[in-house]
């Protein structure tokens, strides 16, 4: 008989201490991606409900046509539009070669007083490419145009 409740006794404690350990595991995964995740929103959204200006998150849409503006040195200002709402952009750095008006983009980086600070800018079409985040938010205003049309 008290073999039998060593027995239940070790299999309690085995299963207490794999739970812990994926309580635990769980736990510090959420904590190392917390900065990893970034979201998707598009100048309407952004426009509709700002986001605080220390999150971190991605934006898409068309560079709006004329608004392409070199500053000094590496500082390079436009605008990314849904069709819906417009938001201007700064961003530092160099361009991708793919980077052109009124093709789609993504951007990472943050929204502070107004303007998207970007971070990262990425850039990649040809006549039937376009990150599906642009595309579905392009479509969701009404202003997306089918590739070869």
């Amino acid at each position: 008989m008290a073999l039998k409740s060593l027995k239940k006794k070790r299999r309690m404690q085995v299963i207490a201490l794999a739970s812990v350990a994926l309580i635990v595991s769980t736990g510090l995964i959420g904590y190392a991606m917390r900065d990893g995740i970034n979201f998707f929103r598009s100048p309407s959204q952004v426009f509709d409900s700002p986001p605080s200006p220390s999150e971190t998150f991605r934006i898409g849409g068309l560079v709006e046509e004329g608004s392409l503006v070199r500053g000094q040195g590496h500082e390079i200002r436009f605008s990314v539009t849904d069709g819906g709402a417009t938001i201007p952009v700064v961003y530092t750095g160099v361009l991708p070669d793919l980077f052109a008006e009124n093709q789609g983009m993504v951007g990472t980086g943050r929204y502070v007083n107004g303007t998207f600070e970007a971070h990262e800018i990425l850039a990649k079409h040809d006549e039937n490419y376009m990150p599906k985040e642009v595309v579905d938010a392009l479509k969701e205003q009404g202003v997306y145009k089918e590739p070869g049309s």
